[in-house]
């Protein structure tokens, strides 16, 4: 039932998602789809969790290039072009704020983005707090992909995508590893990155340091 609802959304568009198209596309009676789930809300749940599966699958098999930004920089375009050869399934999975976002699939993948992140800051090359530089990378993604989705064919510019990564970019990472840098900002951050592999710290103790860390790297 969710590949049939997945499908007649990749062919026809949400509105063709309905208890009988789904019903027919599955070979099942139309009570059936509710004994697995309560609402169509929840089926369509159930297909973006799918949608961020499919995600997840293409994220793990693309090896990550040496270079931290670089790896930043592959990240963003793998997202957004997911987004762009699946539009309505990424239009439903990010078109309403909320949906999807406590699935297990969108966790694992958040975690993908914070690796990628802790790689910057480890290296010294990120300019903000993690949590803030996770959260920028995945809005422009997003609003990148939506703003394409709403434009008519004709008006869209692939320079567009270029400039939205690329401000991204600038705005999340350092042209030159910032531990260089003599204030402690970029230090507290690369520290902040490498913390958790440390053993010589009590957990109290490793905690403790963690939050003077995120109060220098603001």
């Amino acid at each position: 039932m969710i590949e049939a609802a997945a499908g007649l959304l990749a062919r026809e568009g949400r509105e063709a998602v309905t208890t009988r198209a789904v019903a027919a596309a599955a070979g099942v009676q139309p009570p059936a789809i509710y004994r697995h789930f309560d609402d169509m809300d929840g089926l369509l749940d159930a297909v973006a969790e799918h949608g961020y599966a499919r995600f997840l699958e293409a994220k793990q098999a693309s090896s990550a290039p040496d270079d931290p930004v670089e790896d930043l920089r592959a990240g963003w375009d793998l997202a957004v072009e997911f987004g762009l050869a699946n539009p309505a399934l990424y239009a439903m999975m990010y078109g309403e704020p909320r949906r999807g976002t406590d699935s297990a699939a969108f966790r694992t993948g958040m975690e993908i983005l914070l690796g990628r992140i802790r790689r910057l800051a480890a290296a010294g090359r990120l300019r903000v707090a993690e949590p803030l530089a996770a959260a920028l990378v995945h809005a422009t993604a997003r609003g990148a992909v939506l703003t394409w989705l709403s434009l008519p064919e004709d008006g869209r510019d692939p320079a567009l995508l270029t400039a939205m990564r690329e401000a991204m970019v600038t705005a999340v990472t350092t042209e030159s590893p910032a531990v260089q840098d003599p204030g402690p900002a970029g230090a507290a951050r690369a520290l902040r990155a490498v913390l958790p592999q440390q053993t010589a710290l009590s957990e109290a103790e490793q905690h403790l340091l963690g939050e003077w860390l995120d109060r220098l790297s603001r």
